[in-house]
Order: C-alpha cells, then structure tokens, then sequence
C-alpha cells in the first residue's frame, strides 16, 4: 500500500476507520481508503443520526456495497453532532474521496483524551499490511 493512501496527520482504528481532529473537541470520521478499496463500490450509506451518543468500538452505521453490508464502528465514544447528507445522494463519494467529501460524521468528545487509543499512520499502516 502507498503511503499516500495513509494520510499522517489522522487517527485511525484497526476497523479502517479514520479520525480527523481540526477543532477541539469536535472529530471528523470516515473510512480509510484501504477499506473503501475492499468493499468496492458504495451503493448506500446509513449514518447514525445527529445528536445519537455512540460508544467506541459499536457499530453506529453501515457501508453497502455492491459485494457486501458492512458496519461503521465508532473510533471514540460521543455525541454525534454532524452527518455527511451529501452521501445520501451520491455514496460513492466515499470511493472517489474517502478523506475529504467522503467523510461521514462527526462526534463531539469531552475532550483530546478521546484520541488516545487511536493508532498513528505508521500503526494502521501495520494493520493494513498484514
């Protein structure tokens, strides 16, 4: 896998999940492009709603494909505060741009602590190469 695909400044989860923290204590979550690129093409995307507490490590949404359903597992425990409409109209968007306008929600945490069991680039790195 090229390093480009592993974007450094992100947080992900050994569930190909990434963490994006621009904000405080507000997280931006998607699916790692290593994912996307198992589960082919997105046909429809269910997101848990906005203002859902989500607990870290449950599933909070799912992924259809034209292989398969698959869970979005939640990468920290919080209050969901945004969700991505654009990919009720157009999914593949996670295919195309799973870092940018493929994210998907964003939760509200109490604070950085959040982020601590999340791995670095080089750890998920390890996971997706294995």
């Amino acid at each position: 896998m090229a390093t480009a695909d592993i974007p450094e400044d992100l947080k992900y989860t050994a569930e190909h999940e990434w963490v994006r923290a621009d904000s405080g204590t507000v997280l931006r979550v998607g699916i790692t492009d290593f994912a996307q690129d198992a589960l082919g093409d997105i046909v429809f995307v269910t997101l848990p709603q906005s203002g859902v507490e989500i607990q870290a490590g449950e599933p909070c949404g799912e992924l259809e494909s034209t292989k398969s359903v698959s869970d979005i597992y939640a990468p920290v425990s919080g209050t969901v505060s945004a969700v991505n409409g654009a990919l009720d109209a157009n999914p593949e968007l996670v295919n195309s741009d799973p870092y940018g306008e493929g994210w998907m929600f964003e939760v509200e945490v109490s604070g950085p602590e959040a982020l601590d069991g999340l791995l670095d680039a080089a750890g998920y790195r390890a996971v997706a190469e294995k």
